[in-house]
């Protein structure tokens, strides 16, 4: 774990010798008026004071100056950090998974065919399309980064059709059109969006088919295999699934599997202690996985780290919060939240570690959608990042992040470091 590191350095021993058989004469021309400044406070006796006075003011600047921009420091920036440990903050810095950041095992070891590059492209494409959305405050709804990683990869994987579980006002729907012009949507929310636009901004899309308000059928309800005969799909691994529905993630992955849909796109996968359902992140937050597993022990260095974190980022998750009844740590305090939260089923552990080996059975790529930029450059202070992989642009790279477009945007449509997962399945 982080550790506070103290170095101090002694400047070299400077002699008092001085060469008083000197011209005095000569001596006296060439003193510069700092020295000339210097021999009279020391004469005068004034000299330790006003350096007390002087070093005073030093700190007291740099205190001020660090802690009005303590959230915004880089990962890379070693001096930064060191001066944030020289005054008691050390373990706060932002640096972006320090506290471990678990993903659920593949049964191959595949990963994406998409490289930073590419996403740093679709970056510079998607801002401009993100400024003509027509919902501006999607309170409670996706913001910048979700809308750019589900418009990414579902342009990347270019499916015959599109379904999408919660569509909440229509900005998901959005998403999905402006990646794919002409493909077909399903849509699937107890509410349809048509009924927002009577009280604001709301999206209804015309190549659509919604199974919403009196029409609603929850996605395990649906026969699929009507509805892909009648849009025509005879291969469902060219179809992509898009879950914003805020259920048991488990309950979802074996609904799609029994389908036969093998592209699923999750996105509330909520850290471990947070959330309303069960996510597979907090399936796969296990002590064998690297990055996974905790300490409940209140005096541990995890209790230490995240307790100081907690007073720096509003949704930091400390010890008490983690850790439920019997020390458990996981789902959210043991329990297998289901239903908008309306579900809190408790598990034991023995379940919760069988629940993550039948993921890792089925899994052929499991990939979290990165932050698009760290805290110094969006300016979220909500989210803390120790529980995140690195961003795309990362901390410091301000002239990227202006080109981009995204210093355009405010600090309010980031979603900070929730996560979105893709998923790639098969049976077992």
């Amino acid at each position: 774990m982080l550790e506070r590191v103290l170095s101090s350095r002694r400047a070299a021993p400077v002699s008092d010798d001085g060469d008083d058989d000197g011209d005095e004469s000569k001596t006296r021309k060439h003193i510069s008026i700092p020295t000339r400044i210097t021999n009279y406070l020391i004469r005068t006796g004034h000299l330790w004071p006003c350096l007390l006075i002087g070093l005073v003011i030093i700190v007291l600047t740099s205190f001020v100056y660090h802690t009005r921009d303590l959230v915004c420091i880089s990962a890379s920036s070693s001096d930064h950090i060191s001066r944030l440990r020289f005054f008691g903050f050390d373990g706060l810095e932002t640096d972006f998974g320090s506290l471990g950041v678990p993903w659920c095992r593949s049964k191959h070891g595949k990963t994406v065919e998409w490289t930073t590059k590419d996403l740093i492209k679709g970056l510079e494409e998607f801002v401009p399309i993100y400024e003509t959305r027509p919902i501006k405050n999607n309170m409670y709804g996706m913001g910048f980064d979700h809308s750019f990683g589900l418009w990414f990869m579902t342009r990347w994987l270019k499916p015959e059709l599109m379904i999408e579980s919660g569509a909440f006002k229509g900005h998901s729907t959005w998403v999905l059109r402006q990646a794919m012009p002409d493909t077909p949507i399903i849509s699937l929310t107890p509410r349809h969006p048509e009924k927002y636009l009577k009280k604001g901004p709301a999206y209804v899309d015309g190549n659509c088919t919604y199974f919403a308000g009196k029409d609603f059928v929850d996605f395990g309800s649906i026969d699929w295999g009507k509805v892909m005969k009648k849009h025509g799909v005879k291969n469902r691994s060219q179809v992509v699934v898009f879950f914003d529905d805020h259920q048991n993630e488990l309950k979802r992955l074996k609904q799609a599997l029994k389908a036969g849909f093998r592209h699923l796109v999750f996105e509330d996968n909520y850290d471990t202690g947070t959330g309303d359902h069960y996510s597979f992140r907090q399936m796969c937050d296990q002590f064998y996985i690297r990055g996974g597993g905790h300490s409940c022990f209140k005096d541990s260095d995890e209790a230490r780290i995240r307790g100081r974190r907690k007073k720096f980022w509003e949704k930091a998750v400390d010890i008490e919060e983690l850790c439920g009844p019997g020390e458990a740590w996981w789902g959210v305090r043991g329990q297998m939240r289901d239903d908008f939260n309306h579900s809190n089923k408790a598990i034991s552990y023995a379940e919760h570690f069988k629940n993550s080996r039948f993921v890792e059975s089925v899994l052929d790529v499991y990939w979290e959608l990165p932050p698009v930029a760290g805290p110094s450059l969006t300016h979220q202070t909500r989210y803390d990042p120790a529980r995140t992989s690195g961003p795309i642009v990362e901390d410091g790279r301000y002239g990227l992040f202006q080109r981009l477009g995204l210093s355009r945007l405010e600090a309010s449509v980031f979603n900070g470091y929730t996560q979105m997962v893709y998923l790639q399945v098969s049976q077992e």
